[in-house]
């Protein structure tokens, strides 16, 4: 059995909410800063990777 890979979401902005998405079954919902150089980042209690749509394509 293989564990599904994280999800990649698509933003607009370069402060983010996460909250697993999930409803009930998902996380506390964290506020997350994507650093301008880097273009991305993932959240730490899901691993989603949330990119910025200036860097789609790019990581």
């Amino acid at each position: 059995m293989s564990t599904p890979a994280p999800e990649t979401k698509i933003v607009n902005d370069w402060r983010v909410a996460c909250d697993g998405g999930e409803g009930a079954l998902g996380h506390p919902r964290v506020w997350l800063q994507i650093p301008h150089e880097q273009g991305w980042i993932e959240c730490p209690y899901c691993d989603a990777k949330l990119v910025h749509k200036d860097f789609e394509g790019k990581v």
